[in-house]
């Protein structure tokens, strides 16, 4: 069954940002088909008008990180695979978390219970200057 989902964007000190509705969304996924999913929204709605800076779960290559997501030193389309595939590599390197009706998921592989209800939040972690 497909639903619909809100994600809401979380900074490591707890301040809410971007929330997205993510539409037809198998009800029963694992995380990483949630990540890969997240990645190729945002990666469709930046490439359908140009903007300069792309505001995604994870830095393009080539970008330059701003506060309000990352600019590209010149607009482009990006390749939704390969930034999937950046933000599961981020994943692993503790570069975000994810909670579901406030649990931390820590398995890319584990198979998630959604409803149009749950409560999924994207937490990105900063990582320190020399750290």
């Amino acid at each position: 069954m497909s639903i619909t989902v809100k994600i809401i964007d979380v900074s490591g000190a707890g301040r809410v940002g971007a929330t997205t509705l993510l539409e037809g969304v198998a009800s029963s996924i694992t995380l990483r088909d949630l990540v890969r999913t997240r990645v190729r929204d945002e990666v469709a709605r930046f490439n359908l008008v140009p903007q300069d800076v792309f505001q995604g779960l994870v830095m393009p290559e080539g970008a330059l990180p701003t506060a309000v997501g990352f600019r590209l030193p010149k607009h482009r389309r990006l390749d939704w695979e390969q930034q999937a595939d950046r933000a599961v590599e981020a994943f692993g390197r503790n570069g975000f978390f994810v909670l579901v009706d406030d649990r931390q998921v820590t398995d890319l592989d584990e198979e998630l219970a959604l409803t149009a209800d749950s409560d999924i939040r994207f937490v990105r972690l900063v990582q320190l200057v020399g750290g």
